[in-house]
């Protein structure tokens, strides 16, 4: 299916003007951004819209940010059974990416001088009993490199869920592995972020939903991105002009799975639902993390810091706080997966560049890694071409 392509220059113009563009004669920076929007619309067509055709299960929503715009793109369905199509306001599960939110905390409040990245967990978290514990620091939450694994990290995933005091239990009964020790190996935790909330919430005295309000929402200007509680059904909280732009999950299969706005989680207490949000008010922040646009200085600091690679994992990755570095082709990219059973999200940047993509999907399993390894790439060399003719132009 052939997506709408949507810019801010667009919404900006007006659709009368849209109308009479064909009419004018356009400058010539006006005609190398339609050039340009006809090639990222073709990259994305290539890459993104074959795995997204009539025949997959739910939707994507797309997004680039290049030259300074933001582009949309949209295909197939937020909810099958009732026809809704994706589009940029469509509320999609984020999953993982809720991470980079976390981390983004901890980098301010570190330049702000509330907290530093040594400190050890067990400074705010007091319920953590073993040395094991004790010692980890926030940093080492942040980058994944604390070595804490805990059941609800890998398969065969639990069958229940853990309140509070049940988290603190698993917690204390965990022992490290003989070749893992705290900073020493980049171990992925769900568990870790878990904790790190809580390390958050008890520095502050608020919980981790209105500490990403105040601190990063609203100074971004992001208004539809929120990490509601959850009801008696297990649903996300929200009113009802929200609940109806949420979408529908679905298995790669194509199996429905759960309610809209259904909150996925093994752990069973305040903060620890999913976050959702919109291409559109996501897109707000991926550009702040590449032209450091945040009107708070230090939210733009933070955001850049938190993807400065802090441990070295291979030759060609390397872990941030929450994002990942990764070389491809000479290409230095900083980005972050996410993904549940019914849901699929990702982030990517290319910060030599001022360029990033954003995929969400209410299906398990799509295959992101084409953002990755094909999109981002594609879209670098572009711009790169683009910057190279100009300089030759003049």
């Amino acid at each position: 299916m052939k997506p709408v392509l949507m810019t801010w220059r667009h919404y900006a113009a007006g659709s009368l003007a849209l109308l009479l563009v064909p009419l004018l004669v356009l400058p010539r920076g006006a005609v190398a951004d339609s050039a340009l929007d006809s090639q990222v619309e073709d990259i994305v067509a290539r890459d993104i819209a074959s795995a997204a055709t009539e025949d997959d299960p739910g939707g994507v929503a797309f997004a680039v940010y290049a030259a300074g715009h933001t582009r949309f793109f949209n295909y197939g369905l937020a909810d099958e059974a009732a026809r809704r199509r994706v589009t940029p306001d469509t509320l999609f599960n984020l999953a993982s990416l809720r991470k980079v939110f976390e981390a983004t905390l901890v980098a301010l409040g570190t330049l702000r001088g509330e907290l530093s990245l040594d400190d050890p967990v067990s400074k705010y978290v007091g319920e953590l009993r073993s040395d094991d514990l004790r010692r980890i620091t926030i940093g080492e939450l942040a980058t994944h490199t604390s070595g804490l694994l805990l059941p609800t990290d890998h398969p065969p995933w639990p069958n229940e869920s853990y309140s509070l005091a049940g988290f603190f239990d698993l917690l204390n009964a965990w022992r490290p592995g003989a070749d893992a020790a705290p900073g020493k190996q980049r171990i992925y935790s769900h568990a870790g972020y878990v904790l790190l909330q809580l390390a958050l919430e008890r520095r502050y005295g608020l919980p981790i939903g209105k500490l990403i309000e105040q601190r990063i929402l609203t100074p971004l200007g992001m208004t539809a991105t929120l990490i509601p509680e959850r009801g008696p059904d297990n649903r996300a909280i929200m009113g009802p002009e929200l609940m109806q732009r949420v979408v529908q999950g679905y298995s790669d299969k194509g199996t429905a799975i759960g309610p809209p706005g259904s909150q996925q989680s093994y752990y069973d207490f305040p903060g620890t639902g999913q976050m959702f949000s919109s291409a559109r008010d996501l897109s707000i922040f991926l550009s702040a993390c590449l032209d450091g646009s945040a009107a708070d200085p230090q939210l733009g600091q933070a955001l850049r810091m938190t993807q400065k690679e802090m441990f070295r994992v291979s030759g060609q990755f390397g872990q941030a706080m929450a994002w990942e570095n990764v070389d491809v082709d000479g290409i230095g990219i900083v980005d972050k997966p996410g993904g549940l059973n019914n849901a699929t999200a990702y982030m990517g940047l290319v910060p030599a560049r001022k360029l990033g993509v954003l995929l969400l999907a209410n299906r398990g399993e799509f295959p992101h890694e084409i953002a990755r390894y094909r999109v981002l790439p594609a879209l670098a060399r572009l711009l790169s071409r683009q910057s190279r003719n100009e300089r030759d132009a003049n």
